[in-house]
């Protein structure tokens, strides 16, 4: 969370993002906030960046945990999206995100938005499970 001093202490200031984005107008809600769903497909799309390491082909994905937004976004925020693989299945790779919001427009400090744990599961040309190769 963030502190009048600034920064939260938890913010993964020497972690590299899997995916950074600034927030835009187009993204909003009937509230002035960023919709749900952009996050939720920002969670996606940076699942799939860190499982494509241990799977170069395609990639679906099955699952994702209990999503719940501690905080809102506002457009001009850089929404960043670490993450790490959690498990390595035979066929499938499951993926921590932690979204977090730097605040922009005289907003300071970062914002520990949501996290979620994403299932996804490695398939063939005919969308069949296939097995991932250890390295």
């Amino acid at each position: 969370m963030t502190t009048p001093q600034g920064p939260s202490s938890d913010f993964p200031c020497e972690r590299v993002p899997a995916m950074r984005t600034v927030m835009m107008p187009r993204d909003t809600n009937a509230l002035g906030t960023i919709f749900g769903g952009v996050i939720l497909s920002q969670i996606d799309l940076a699942a799939a960046v860190e499982a494509h390491k241990y799977w170069s082909g395609r990639l679906v994905t099955v699952a994702m945990d209990k999503i719940e937004f501690k905080f809102p976004v506002w457009v001009g925020d850089l929404v960043s999206c670490y993450t790490e693989v959690s498990r390595l299945g035979r066929t499938s790779i499951t993926v921590r995100v932690d979204v977090w919001a730097q605040r922009r427009f005289g907003r300071e400090g970062e914002v520990h938005v949501t996290e979620a744990s994403v299932t996804m599961v490695a398939v063939d040309d005919d969308f069949k499970p296939a097995p991932i190769p250890r390295k």
